[in-house]
């Protein structure tokens, strides 16, 4: 079968590889839908130490498809079953998970290789992280299960109310989800962003949008966000949703007194952002980061799209054959796009 194989940064190959077969627990799935996504550009670009600990690996996280073999012992699954798995499973038993923060897992298990005709998901993603998709859902709007449920993650840690107003800096797709959940859960949502087609998708769900173009510091985009807030004063809660220090000091900036900062994106290692640590003291201010997802979210984030509450192919930009990831790479790092699906 054909198969994506990462070698190292910007060196991803096509390629025939060995058709897997289920072990105890596992199920193989043909892949019917694959997403990109930021993580994915980022691996591309640099690498990945957690993602891919050996070389060359396969690649890609996010995808549907139907069961086509079962492994020994698996019951909950059978051959023709349409199905959306995360990207990895926590083990239950370290001390993160035994204090509920599978988020934390201290042997996270990931799953590679989505970006192929066929995958292999194991036993412990079978068990925890694996649901069966309604006919009614399609496979496409599946994929970016993963994603989502990381957004249900910082939803829930954020403690966004009814009609409180909220801040999404950052319109990429990961702020878009961000605006759709925040909505649900009854708020007003101000976007910022530099990039026109991205403001555009964020007015078009229902957000009030600020472009930042020309402004340099994170105090100023800051203050204009600020403009468009209860009485000037700031949000309730301030949402980090692209990846940069600078950023993320731009969402503290956004934040009135007693309020919260989601900070989502990853940014590079070692990378340490600025904090006042006057207005930390004096105005109550909540700082929280927030990384991958636990089954609870997965399920949710299951939930949402298969009911249509969250549509998954409001991210797609594309959708396209298997041959153009490395394409469609290319033009998320270029800003012509924010998520392909490409289909095997």
């Amino acid at each position: 079968m054909r198969a994506y194989m990462f070698y190292g940064p910007g060196d991803l190959r096509l390629e025939e590889v060995e058709i897997g077969t289920p072990g105890p627990g596992e199920i193989a799935v043909e892949v019917k839908a694959a997403a990109t996504c930021g993580t994915d550009l980022k691996s591309y670009r640099r690498g990945h130490p957690t993602l891919f600990p050996t070389l060359p690996a396969r690649f890609g996280h996010e995808f549907s498809g139907i069961v086509t073999e079962i492994g020994e012992g698996v019951t909950d699954f059978a051959v023709g079953d349409r199905v959306v798995a995360a990207n990895s499973a926590p083990c239950g038993h370290c001390w993160a998970c035994s204090i509920g923060r599978e988020s934390l897992c201290e042997n996270l298990e990931y799953l590679n290789g989505a970006f192929a005709e066929q995958i292999i998901i194991p036993k412990a993603i079978v068990e925890r992280n694996t649901y069966k998709i309604p006919d009614t859902l399609a496979f496409e709007a599946a994929a970016p299960l993963e994603p989502l449920s990381t957004v249900v993650h910082g939803i829930s840690e954020s403690g966004i109310k009814l009609g409180d107003t909220v801040t999404v800096n950052g319109a990429g797709p990961i702020g878009q989800m961000f605006i759709k959940l925040a909505q649900l859960r009854g708020a007003s949502v101000i976007a910022a962003d530099r990039s026109a087609s991205r403001l555009a998708q964020a007015e078009a769900a229902g957000a009030r949008i600020v472009d930042l173009t020309g402004l340099e510091t994170p105090q100023e985009c800051a203050a204009k966000i600020n403009e468009l807030t209860p009485g000037g004063r700031g949000a309730d809660v301030a949402v980090e949703a692209v990846g940069l220090p600078q950023v993320w000091e731009q969402a503290v900036h956004c934040l009135r007194p007693g309020g919260t900062a989601v900070l989502f994106g990853g940014t590079p290692k070692d990378a340490p952002f600025s904090v006042n640590s006057s207005d930390m003291h004096y105005k109550e201010y909540t700082l929280k980061g927030v990384y991958h997802h636990q089954p609870r979210y997965v399920k949710i984030a299951v939930e949402l799209l298969s009911t249509g509450k969250f549509d998954g192919m409001s991210l797609c930009t594309e959708v396209r054959p298997l041959e153009a990831l490395v394409e469609s790479l290319e033009d998320m790092a270029q800003g012509k796009g924010s998520k392909y699906i490409l289909r095997p």
